[in-house]
């Protein structure tokens, strides 16, 4: 029998962070396997409320499905911040790419057993932390990694990104500024908005519209353009120096939005 979902939000490396989940509340030792969806960006696990309660179907409800938010990626409580250490989070460039792996290991060791094997199941660029985790952390119990729709390297040099990398690095703060003016609409008024943007897709699953709000909250609006900024930016991979001159630039392009999207 199916148990109804559940939300979680709470800290994980000092970023609110949202958790859906499919069965087995709360998980222990006893629960042998253990379905986890990394997504895609924007990180926002309510995209896959169908997919994950059609997976947990489909097994039989035997297995917990759960899907993590980027760190960020959420619309958390009035109760609660967005961010619960704000130095914390800017030295550990939490919201970046890299940190955003680091948050994925981060949760493993926090809220799943060390006997629990995992099924990871990744979309877009959630493939590519997914490789990431499997690397940094190889003892980690894996039965299989599923990549779905896999963004994995050269993306700077594909034909989206030839257009998005000087998008991104030279025109980011015009892509803040509309996001900053829609999340000072009234929320009726942004579900409209919504509704009519994705009215020509037949198929449209209405549950995709409360997340698309909560996305654009003042606090999370701008988060997804920090790590596709760090997915388009060429040589990411390259030396130290220029390394730690990235995490400096992502750093103070987090700072800046910030200041942006909180202006309100």
């Amino acid at each position: 029998m199916m148990d109804p979902p559940h939300t979680d939000f709470f800290y994980c490396c000092g970023a609110a962070t949202e958790l859906l989940r499919f069965g087995s509340c709360p998980l222990t030792s006893a629960h042998k396997v253990l379905f986890l969806i990394i997504p895609g960006n924007p990180g926002v696990v309510g995209f896959y409320r169908t997919f994950m309660q059609t997976l947990h179907s489909r097994c039989g409800y035997q297995h917990p499905v759960w899907a993590v938010s980027h760190a960020g990626h959420c619309a958390p409580p009035a109760s609660m911040d967005m961010i619960e250490d704000g130095a914390s989070a800017a030295e550990d460039d939490v919201f970046g790419l890299d940190g955003q792996v680091e948050h994925k290991l981060a949760f493993l060791r926090n809220h799943v057993p060390r006997e629990t094997s995992l099924v990871l199941i990744g979309h877009s660029i959630g493939c590519y932390i997914i490789l990431e985790m499997m690397k940094r952390n190889p003892e980690q119990k894996v039965l299989k990694a599923l990549l779905l729709f896999p963004t994995i390297e050269r993306m700077a040099q594909s034909p989206q990104g030839k257009v998005m990398t000087p998008v991104l690095c030279h025109m980011r703060y015009v892509v803040y500024l509309p996001l900053f003016l829609l999340s000072l609409l009234p929320d009726r008024l942004k579900v409209g908005l919504i509704r009519l943007m994705l009215g020509g897709i037949r198929s449209l699953d209405l549950t995709v519209v409360q997340p698309t709000l909560g996305l654009l909250s003042g606090d999370s609006a701008g988060r997804p353009c920090f790590v596709l900024l760090q997915c388009h930016v060429p040589g990411r991979a390259g030396n130290e120096e220029s390394s730690k001159k990235r995490r400096h630039d992502y750093r103070e392009t987090s700072r800046q939005a910030d200041i942006l999207l909180r202006s309100d």
